[in-house]
């Protein structure tokens, strides 16, 4: 597409009189785009353009909208005014209904039964017994601990002194066998 006279002209006269970019690409056609008319625009150093045609017309006022389902329902907190986002809007909540005073007894925990070779699988693991794994685990005699564990550790007292050294004693040891 080459700009000719013709067609700069028709673009300065439809710029000044207010049409947009897209608008004067249609009229004049023959493969000129938006972008190449804004393009020729900005290299012409175009300017002062007149504002489009507005209707002479008022608008037709707007319709009230509809009250939401809410608050026609009636049975709910009253609704409160908002500006701007709906998403900022109050969002109805539920009324809290006293708790009763008599709460049942809760049900006792039931324990898994350990069995009786003291061998305890990974069935058997709970937050009561030492998770520390004994032997290989592709072997028949796979198993773990099973003893009761220390507070916020997984493991029993003896087991989460093997897996929790200071790091001054890893040092040293290391130390020692390098």
């Amino acid at each position: 597409m080459s700009w000719t006279d013709e067609r700069v002209e028709l673009l300065k006269k439809l710029w000044t009189e207010g049409l947009s970019a897209s608008q004067i690409a249609g009229r004049l056609g023959a493969g000129v785009t938006r972008n190449a008319v804004i393009g020729k625009v900005h290299r012409l150093n175009l300017s002062g353009r007149a504002q489009p045609q507005r209707t002479a017309q008022p608008r037709a006022p707007r319709k009230p909208r509809e009250p939401s389902l809410a608050s026609r329902a009636g049975g709910g907190l009253p609704s409160l005014p908002t500006a701007g986002s709906s998403a900022l809007k109050p969002m109805m909540r539920a009324v809290v209904q006293p708790r009763p005073q008599t709460l049942p007894e809760p049900q006792p925990l039931r324990l898994v039964d350990l069995p009786q070779d003291g061998r305890v699988t990974i069935l058997h693991l709970s937050d009561k017994t030492c998770k520390w794994p004994i032997g290989d685990p592709g072997s028949e005699d796979f198993c773990f601990c099973g003893h009761g564990p220390r507070d916020g550790s997984p493991y029993c007292e003896y087991h989460a002194r093997l897996a929790y050294q200071p790091l001054q004693d890893r040092r040293h040891r290391k130390a020692s066998f390098g």
